[in-house]
């Protein structure tokens, strides 16, 4: 395991930093061999990448990813683990693909972009298949969401150590979004997954795919005429500079999952438990991270000039079709999980 240890970790040095490449054949040795440990017999310390594609400013970094960190800093297991954010190690798919293959050690990924790999997994970023943070904890707590992380698991290797929410979504546009009437003719930005475009079928949008980096831009010169993120996501990005309403819709949870290379298996009891528990930790901070800057941001754009705050959304109106719809397309795995998180409402 050391020896594998290694040559992962030299791996990310060379992505992450390639002047460190030489350094680090270097202190390999000349056979190729390496460093099992001391004379005592002491384990090694493990060191995990942990890998992201927010910015340090935001809930997933913050209080999620540093909170991992730390927590399992502190347990004193072996294990010691440094965060990439800001997609250092490249984007969602990318990323996944890596985590599947061992060179990157954990992810924090949306459900969408593990879709990718499994799609039953996928339908955790439905439309209204989540009614609140809380009913996503419900899920995660039932014997069903331990089938689809299983599930999961048989298809990549990847094992899930645990989910937050980051946020409901909100519609941004030129005009006011009340009711799905309002979303025709609007050029509404939806990410290219085909679960996002579900969604936008779902809701009755006019699905455009533009790449997130190029989404200030697009709204600025008319290319698209609104969007579709959570509100973590629309600060970060000044969306308020370039639409002029922002709709309270909270038409899907953003949905994040803490993902684990099959380096987990390999791990002690001792090490799994403590980065169970670190997750668990985190799952609690985000969850109240978030719920605290949304609360001041949306205080400050309702008593702000940026824009007009839509409260008065008919959700009911965008609820009630969305579920029929998943009823109606979802087939084989993706509807039994569709019906497993809807039956976890209150």
């Amino acid at each position: 395991m050391n020896a594998r240890r290694t040559k992962r970790t030299t791996w990310i040095a060379l992505a992450a930093a390639p002047a460190l490449f030489l350094l680090a054949a270097c202190s390999s040795g000349s056979d190729g061999g390496t460093d099992t440990g001391d004379e005592s017999g002491e384990q090694e310390t493990i060191e995990l990448t942990l890998a992201h594609s927010y910015t340090e400013d935001q809930p997933q970094h913050r209080c999620g990813a540093q909170v991992i960190a730390d927590e399992v800093a502190a347990a004193d297991v072996g294990l010691t683990i440094e965060i990439f954010p800001a997609s250092q190690l490249g984007g969602d798919a990318d990323r996944i693909a890596s985590v599947a293959s061992g060179d990157i050690d954990m992810d924090i990924q949306g459900a969408s972009a593990l879709g990718a790999v499994y799609e039953p997994i996928s339908v955790m970023d439905a439309a209204y298949v989540f009614d609140g943070p809380d009913h996503l904890a419900a899920f995660m707590a039932s014997d069903d969401s331990a089938v689809l992380v299983e599930g999961f698991k048989e298809a990549s290797g990847v094992q899930t150590l645990g989910a937050w929410s980051a946020g409901a979504r909100l519609f941004t546009a030129n005009t006011p979004i009340r009711t799905p009437e309002d979303l025709e003719g609007v050029r509404m930005r939806f990410p290219g997954s085909p679960q996002y475009l579900l969604n936008a079928q779902a809701l009755g949008a006019d699905a455009t795919e533009v790449a997130y980096e190029e989404l200030y831009l697009a709204l600025q010169q008319g290319t698209v005429d609104g969007q579709e993120n959570p509100i973590t996501n629309i600060v970060a990005q000044n969306f308020q500079e370039v639409q002029d309403y922002v709709s309270l819709s909270e038409h899907q949870l953003n949905t994040n999952l803490v993902v684990m290379s099959p380096i987990y298996d390999e791990l002690s009891t001792e090490q799994q438990d403590a980065l169970t528990a670190a997750v668990e930790t985190a799952v609690t901070e985000v969850t109240a991270c978030v719920a605290e800057d949304e609360e001041v941001v949306l205080d400050e754009w309702r008593n702000g000039d940026d824009w007009e705050v839509i409260e008065d959304v008919d959700v009911e109106a965008f609820q009630g079709p969305a579920v029929e719809f998943f009823l109606e397309n979802f087939e084989g795995e993706s509807l039994a999980v569709f019906e497993a998180i809807r039956a976890t409402a209150e």
